[in-house]
């Protein structure tokens, strides 16, 4: 069943979607009559809030569009043409949305892991399919709209849609400086709605860490030793899946991990590289890891020479904890929550982001080498769950 509302929004099946006849003059910049999206809630307030949004924006689009339109017209009746001024001698005469892509990977792809190169090609190629290899000059604030209202038409999030402007955005912005380019960026200030509920991934109760602590005790292989390394460390499971046998040091007054970017596994920040106590989990899941290496890679089952592949790892591990945790934990949720046993010890902040290789703010804490192993270590002991025989 389907009810009408006002604001150009309509219910099917109690979800609201957002619908509007497209002027006839601008049709063809859109290929259609109506534009139609879904606004992914069920609450008409919200579709309401929404669909009010994507009215004054689309207003706003189509003003500029009928402006632009009434200029070109006006300026093909003039009788004298008008003559661009000549060339400066080397210029660049043009730089596509290709060309952005190619170089952006170029000179930011280096040492970066191959997400990098998939998700920047990906989200380059959205804006390529919805606006045509076009130059970067040639981009104005109705190609902007144009996409937005692309990926919305895609279903995608607010979330997903500002990651994917944010990649296209930065491509663009380094093309511009590189070649010297006099336009403007249009993938900057681009409005949009808030679309889909936004998932907001819960930490793991010490209850429930403790619950799957056990269990990889019990059961004692190698997936169980990737998931115990990552509970007590609060490592990243691209950390921790690509880690060397010679990055532990497990025969140090106090063990860790001397955790660095390697061929098959950059790191995401520079202060992702960082020295980690071992304890509890982590120190077991280590040593075991460790006593049943057949080679140099700590976890063979998902890194190679050449990539680590976090996403099969992610896909395993999440499917073997989904019955044991509550709906919406995952492997990352170890990772929120190693901060949260962290902060209920009132463990200082700065030293809670040593810890995890999250960035602190401030220019002094870029200054010196860092907390003491043994200060990290003192924090760290306070949280264990599980001691290990």
């Amino acid at each position: 069943m389907v009810d009408q509302f006002n604001r150009y929004i309509f219910s099917k099946r109690g979800v609201f979607y957002y619908s509007r006849r497209v002027p006839s003059e601008l049709q063809s910049l859109y290929g259609k009559a109506r534009i139609t999206t879904c606004l992914h809630t069920r609450i008409e307030q919200k579709a309401a809030r929404a669909a009010d949004q994507l009215s004054a924006q689309l207003d706003g689009i189509w003003a500029q569009a009928r402006l632009e339109k009434t200029i070109s017209n006006f300026r093909r009746t003039q009788i004298v043409p008008i003559k661009a001024p000549p060339e400066p001698p080397n210029k660049i005469k043009s730089v596509t949305l290709s060309d952005a892509l190619d170089l952006y990977v170029r000179l930011k792809g280096k040492n970066k892991a191959k997400s990098f190169l998939v998700y920047t090609q990906r989200n380059m190629n959205y804006a390529i399919e919805s606006l045509g290899d076009v130059e970067i000059s040639d981009l104005g604030r109705i190609s902007s709209g144009k996409f937005r209202d692309y990926l919305i038409s895609k279903n995608l999030t607010t979330v997903s849609i500002k990651r994917v402007f944010a990649t296209v955005r930065a491509a663009v912005n380094l093309s511009i400086s590189e070649y010297g380019l006099s336009c403007s960026n249009a993938f900057v200030g681009t409005f949009i709605p808030e679309l889909g509920e936004k998932k907001v991934r819960p930490p793991i109760s010490p209850e429930n860490i403790l619950k799957i602590q056990k269990t990889c005790y019990e059961l004692d292989d190698d997936p169980r030793w990737l998931i115990a390394l990552i509970s007590d460390t609060g490592m990243r499971l691209a950390e921790a899946a690509g880690l060397e046998v010679s990055d532990l040091n497990l025969n140090a007054k106090i063990p860790h991990i001397d955790l660095q970017p390697h061929a098959w596994r950059p790191l995401k920040t520079t202060k992702s590289n960082r020295k980690i106590p071992l304890v509890g989990a982590s120190l077991w899941a280590a040593k075991r890891a460790s006593e049943n290496a057949k080679n140099r890679f700590l976890f063979p089952r998902y890194t190679t020479e050449h990539e680590t592949n976090s996403n099969s790892a992610s896909a395993a591990l999440n499917q073997w904890m989904r019955a044991r945790l509550p709906t919406g934990s995952v492997i990352h949720s170890f990772r929120h929550s190693m901060r949260d046993r962290l902060r209920a010890i009132e463990c200082p902040a700065d030293i809670v982001d040593a810890i995890g290789g999250w960035a602190t703010q401030g220019v002094g804490h870029t200054y010196g080498s860092g907390y003491p192993l043994e200060v990290l270590h003192r924090w760290m002991s306070q949280v264990v769950l599980f001691n290990y025989k």
